[in-house]
């Protein structure tokens, strides 16, 4: 899940994996797949980056877990 802020500044978690589009109207507003959107404060490029970063971190915390069960550990 990624932390966004909506316009009036509250700050939320959504689950990025049910993101449909991104579209900029001109703010940001994300669609998810059941057609409920939100207007959000970070531009499409930040969101991005926040999605890549997530996963580069699940992804990494697999590896840890991967590496530690080969070993034994």
């Amino acid at each position: 899940m990624i932390r966004l802020t909506k316009l009036n500044r509250e700050a939320f978690l959504l689950n990025h994996m049910q993101i449909e589009t991104i579209e900029v109207i001109p703010e940001t507003k994300i669609i998810m797949m059941n057609h409920d959107y939100f207007i959000v404060r970070e531009s499409p490029e930040r969101v991005l980056q926040l999605i890549e970063s997530y996963t580069a971190r699940v992804h990494d915390i697999y590896r840890e877990i991967k590496i530690s069960d080969k070993t034994g550990n």
